[in-house]
Order: C-alpha cells, then sequence, then structure tokens
C-alpha cells in the first residue's frame, strides 16, 4: 500500500501511471544523526533516525535530485545526488558510510515468482569495518557465504519458523554476532542488513524488515 505522510509533495510526483515505481530510503550510517531528504528539492522523508526505514513512496519514473541533510537543518547537505528509478521498480536506497564519507546506496526488490508457504530471505553486508562474513543457522550450516562490506546475496527459500542467525568472520568458527528468536512468516520477503560498527558504537547488529516485493504490486 502506497503511503506518504507528505501529501503536497507527494502529489506533486504521483501520477496515475502503470508505469510507477515505489522507493524507500534506509538509514545506515552509524555516526549519523536522524536525517531529512528531499526529492527535487521537496521534503519527501522527516526525520528518519539511525536503522530506520521510510515508507515507500510511489513516484513516476525518472531521473531525481536527492539530497540528505541533518534533521531540521537545511544549510548543507550531506549527500546531494541524481539518481534513475526505472519503470515498475521497487527499490530501498541505504544512506551508508560515517560522516563525512557518506552516500546512497541503491538495493533493487525484484519481483519474481514464488512458492507458495515458503519464506524468502537474502543478506546485505552494510558494515563498513565489518570483515567478509558467513551467516548460519545452527544445526542446519550455513545459509550465505564469504560476504563482503555493500555485497548482496541472492534470495533463498526456508520453511516458515522461528529462526536463529550467527554471523561469523568467513572461513572462520569466530562468531561476530548472535541473533536468536527471529520469526520469519511463510509467503513473505526479507532482507537481513548487518549495520553498525565491530568494536566501536554503535555496535554490528542486524535489521531484518519485510522486503516491499511482499506486499507491493508493480
Amino acid at each position: 500500500m502506497f503511503q506518504c505522510p507528505y501529501s503536497d509533495y507527494c502529489s506533486s510526483l504521483y501520477r496515475e501511471n502503470k508505469n510507477s515505481s515505489y522507493l524507500r530510503i534506509f538509514h545506515a550510517s552509524p555516526n549519523s544523526p536522524a536525517v531529512d531528504i528531499y526529492l527535487d528539492n521537496k521534503l519527501a522523508v522527516r526525520w528518519l533516525p539511525y536503522k530506520g526505514f521510510s515508507n515507500y513512496l510511489k513516484i513516476a519514473p525518472g531521473r531525481y535530485n536527492i539530497k540528505v541533510f541533518p534533521a531540521s537543518k537545511r544549510d548543507s547537505a550531506v549527500i546531494n545526488t541524481n539518481i534513475t528509478v526505472p519503470e515498475r521498480v521497487i527499490m530501498t536506497n541505504a544512506v551508508i558510510g560515517s560522516l563525512p564519507n557518506i552516500s546512497l546506496f541503491p538495493i533493487s526488490e525484484p519481483v519474481f515468482p514464488r512458492t507458495q508457504n515458503k519464506v524468502y530471505i537474502r543478506f546485505i553486508h552494510l558494515s563498513q569495518n565489518a570483515p567478509k562474513v558467513d551467516v548460519i543457522v545452527p544445526g542446519k550450516g550455513k545459509v550465505f557465504s564469504g560476504v563482503g562490506y555493500k555485497e548482496k546475496t541472492d534470495y533463498i527459500t526456508l520453511n516458515a519458523g522461528i529462526y536463529t542467525f550467527d554471523v561469523n568472520v568467513s572461513g572462520t568458527d569466530k562468531r561476530v554476532l548472535h541473533v536468536p528468536n527471529i520469526k520469519l512468516f511463510a509467503n513473505k520477503i526479507y532482507t537481513i542488513y548487518a549495520v553498525g560498527l565491530v568494536g566501536a558504537t554503535p555496535p554490528l547488529q542486524v535489521v531484518i524488515p519485510l522486503d516491499g516485493n511482499s506486499y507491493i504490486e508493480v
């Protein structure tokens, strides 16, 4: 479902168009304050905190200028770039890196045929100082191997249920993160995002949202 809290902005972008796309922002920069996001100099997302996701904005395909400011400040953008939104796509743009070197990292959420009653899940590594990692389900073995910074895996299928994930330094038994009691629902699509910093604050952790391709039709 399309949700946008800034009706003036959204009405200026949205057109009744079967080729419309969906875009959200993920704040994954560990030392950055909450941010405001402007598309073509119009406020689209207000006060997005670290580890926060915006709603999906339904917008016409095309080229847009995107600016990221510290929340409630417009004196100097920390990101000022242009993005191209293709027709009929679902995508997340992650704010990554650490100030002053932060950038946008585009992440597609492809629509694909699904097997009924299965869970689809993938892993994306956005922790800038973490090594390559393996993701392990205890008792089942590795589900993702050798994933480095800004790398993403393909989706895999699992049965619905409650899972524990261990994140190890790739190729070793050295565990850097233990993620217990994650409930995954049938017919849903998820991404495990690794964020934060190894040996610093905020610490290495994961965020596991639903991907828009779970419930958005394009």
